[in-house]
């Protein structure tokens, strides 16, 4: 008799063998939260999305991203993957590769055509978004599937924000953030451009507005001030981005035509935008050098970035600042680490060579339009406070994004946009949002590793290096099919229960049942000891011992 059939039979005949008595702790299954979950700033359920990839449902995959997030394919580029920094897996072997499964549903999404249904009927309530950035159009589109009429404003001659003026071709193709915005003007979304947006209270009253989401980009580059006596060759980053954006020519695999900064350009700076540049500025023609105040490991730009800017012959003087600009060349002093790891000067100075220097030195955002409502208060750098339900002082008027205190990403931006339109739906409706109870972090601890197989993580194909000095053509390659369906199965289910049957083979009593396809398991308690050899087993740590009652 199979362990299986055994285990459906009444237990009249072994009545003699109930052994629930002796317990002290009781086998509860429990669900735990992923850190992969925990750490997406866009509220992912990475792991729900894993576990239907890893089954070959890539359209149930793509589904469940899409209930977060509805930028798949440009997030599984641009976003810098703090699931994976968290990823239990990492202290097994090497993160999952979530960010390039979700590339692949995002890109097999657009290449089937498929697209988002309504999740509501028509509530007949209109809500202004101001900025078609990735917070924007993020909030949007949950406005949107929640039943209310939406009109994105855009001051800018395209939608996208910062996504497409701030990020390069050659780490976002235009053609995918195309396709992902006319996703979301099928459901229905209006998006005007050229639409600059001077008095929000007075816009929401001529359009008839029940709500507004403000979500400016920050589009403002820092200055500093570098004596120089031609200053028409100091430039800032973002307008460097900018013009090759919008010059003609400009197709995703080539350089505008015309644009040329300099042989030699000197980008001041360490952050992403920095790097940006100077691997644009390669590309049309220069040599470029980075110059930043700290060390490597002090920069805020991500360290994968900056190594793909070494390879492409990016060079970088670390602990350097610019004191000035003359005709041809500048003048940079050498810094040191203080005892407390801060730089400080030294006075000894160096010359480079360098026909124009481009600013990356950090964003602003503005917020004029909001600072002439009087109920809105904006701090001295300019950030607007919003309170927990990302409303402003004005009622109505909600922020998020580049435009209140949080990290500046992409993903950050689309977790507010999908907070805010929660919000926003509450506020319309007279109630307050309440984000659901999150159960108990699934701890590496809690794993038991030996039932995973090894897998190495799979790498993405890269350009050939006279390509990614030369062109704009997309650096990093995506997963086939094959490839991103061995990643998804390195997933290890941390903290719940994926059906592996470990608990059923190894209890010596008999006493766990199983429920069928997708249902998991139930624990017969009169027969169970509470031995806990089924939480000691369990892979995943999803079930967990808990003191017996008295």
């Amino acid at each position: 008799m199979t362990r299986e059939f055994a285990s459906t039979l009444e237990p009249a005949t072994s009545l003699l063998n109930e052994t629930g008595s002796w317990r002290t702790e009781r086998p509860v299954f429990v669900d735990r939260l992923p850190p992969c979950n925990h750490a997406c700033p866009a509220g992912e359920n990475c792991q729900a999305w894993l576990y239907r990839a890893e089954e070959g449902d890539y359209h149930g995959a793509w589904e469940q991203i899409m209930v977060d997030n509805p930028l798949p394919a440009v997030m599984g580029r641009a976003c810098y993957h703090p699931c994976e920094t968290e990823c239990n897996r990492a202290q097994v072997d090497e993160a999952v590769g979530i960010h390039a499964i979700e590339r692949f549903l995002g890109d097999l999404a657009i290449r089937q055509g498929w697209n988002i249904s309504l999740d509501r009927t028509e509530s007949g309530r209109r809500v202004l978004v101001v900025g078609s950035g990735p917070s924007g159009l993020s909030a949007a589109y949950h406005l949107r599937r929640l039943g209310h009429s939406v009109t994105v404003m855009e001051a800018g001659p395209v939608a996208g924000g910062m996504m497409r003026f701030g990020i390069p071709k050659y780490r976002l193709p235009r053609e995918v953030l195309d396709a992902e915005v006319r996703r979301l003007t099928a459901l229905g979304i209006e998006i005007q451009t050229d639409a600059k947006v001077n008095d929000v209270v007075e816009t929401m009253g001529e359009g008839g507005y029940d709500a507004c989401f403000v979500a400016i980009g920050a589009h403002l580059a820092k200055r500093v001030d570098i004596p120089a006596p031609d200053a028409g060759k100091i430039l800032d980053a973002l307008g460097l981005l900018r013009q090759i954006e919008t010059g003609s020519g400009g197709r995703n695999g080539e350089a505008p035509e015309g644009l040329h900064v300099g042989r030699r350009i000197v980008v001041y700076g360490g952050g992403n935008t920095a790097i940006d540049a100077a691997r644009s500025a390669r590309r049309l023609g220069s040599e470029a050098v980075i110059v930043y105040r700290r060390t490597r490991d002090r920069a805020p730009a991500h360290d994968f970035e900056i190594q793909e800017a070494l390879e492409e012959g990016v060079q970088i003087h670390w602990l350097s600042t610019i004191k000035s600009m003359d005709e041809g060349q500048l003048t940079i002093e050498k810094m040191r680490l203080n005892t407390e790891g801060w730089p400080e000067p030294t006075g000894e100075l160096e010359t480079i060579p360098g026909d124009a220097l481009i600013l990356a030195l950090g964003q602003d955002v503005d917020t004029s339009i909001l600072g002439r409502i009087p109920d809105v208060t904006l701090r001295k750098d300019g950030i607007v406070e919003v309170d927990r339900n990302m409303m402003t002082g004005h009622p109505g008027i909600f922020a998020g994004g580049d435009m209140v205190p949080a990290e500046r990403t992409i993903t950050v931006a689309v977790g507010h946009g999908k907070k805010a339109a929660h919000c926003i739906d509450a506020y319309l409706n007279g109630t307050q949002h309440r984000p659901s109870p999150k159960h108990e972090l699934a701890d590496f601890s809690l794993l038991n590793t030996w039932y995973y197989n090894d897998a190495d993580r799979t790498v993405q194909p890269v350009l050939g290096e006279i390509r990614r000095r030369t062109t704009f053509e997309e650096v990093v390659g995506g997963l086939d099919e094959s490839t991103a369906l061995f990643e998804a199965r390195r997933c290890l289910s941390c903290g719940n229960c994926f059906e592996c049957d470990n608990c059923f083979g190894v209890c010596p009593d008999n006493a766990i049942i199983k429920l069928g396809p997708g249902r998991r398991f139930e624990v017969n308690y009169d027969f169970c000891k509470g031995c806990g050899m089924c939480a000691e087993e369990c892979p995943c740590g999803a079930i967990e011992m808990v003191p017996e009652a008295i």
